[in-house]
């Protein structure tokens, strides 16, 4: 198992966390999926490695933006 942190913008109700986490838990390998409204963070748990690409795409269907490391 593998875990990823990512910090996501413009996130402001329970409605976008349900959007970024159905949005993730799309990818393929993706088992899990925590989103801290409050923070932004968004924790990621795969069965390996994510391509930040993937992510990043994910997020942006959902309608929101993965902040810059």
């Amino acid at each position: 198992m593998t875990t990823q942190t990512y910090t996501v913008t413009g996130m402001t109700c329970q409605h976008c966390v349900n959007a970024v986490t159905e949005e993730l838990s799309g990818i393929e390998g993706v088992t899990g999926v925590d989103v801290d409204l409050t923070s932004g963070r968004v924790t990621v748990t795969s069965q390996s490695a994510v391509d930040d690409k993937s992510v990043a795409e994910a997020v942006d269907e959902a309608g929101y933006e993965l902040a810059a490391a």
